[in-house]
């Protein structure tokens, strides 16, 4: 096998994942429904962001995680549709039953909407995020203070 991977096993499903990029996290839905407060991975965020407003498509979701980032999240395929798998898995997202403009849309486009569990995650994600924020407010930090010195 090529390059560094780690491998996890997702213990409901017995299915292995490389893990280069991603932190054993969010997997199966039984472990989300057990673990509804577990962080999410930077991929699984940013999608999760992207699909808070309306039903995408893959590539309108990577175009969506790249506006969203002004350019800094630039995410590939291979990461977006494991993403995606995983996600499905764990009850975050789901296929949308409809496509947004039949007429001007290929039909082989799949479409994918946020569950209420994925708003629930979305939510807590942003609210974790909110305290680190405050926590660096509080030590007045900022992205060119460094708290240790060597």
């Amino acid at each position: 096998m090529q390059g560094n991977f780690w491998f996890a096993l997702a213990l409901s499903t017995r299915k292995i994942y490389p893990l280069d990029i991603y932190p054993p996290r969010i997997y199966t839905r039984s472990m989300a429904n057990n673990k509804a407060n577990t962080p999410l991975t930077p991929a699984v965020l940013h999608i999760l962001l992207a699909l808070s407003t309306k039903e995408r498509h893959g590539y309108g979701i990577m175009k969506q995680v790249e506006a969203d980032s002004q350019g800094k999240v630039n995410m590939g395929p291979g990461t977006l549709y494991g993403s995606l798998g995983r996600m499905i898995e764990a009850g975050l997202i789901r296929e949308s039953d409809k496509k947004i403009d039949p007429e001007m849309d290929d039909e082989r486009r799949v479409y994918y909407k946020i569950t209420s569990l994925g708003q629930k995650a979305l939510a807590a994600e942003l609210e974790r995020y909110r305290e680190v924020v405050a926590v660096a407010k509080q030590k007045r930090l900022s992205p060119n203070t460094y708290a240790y010195v060597i």
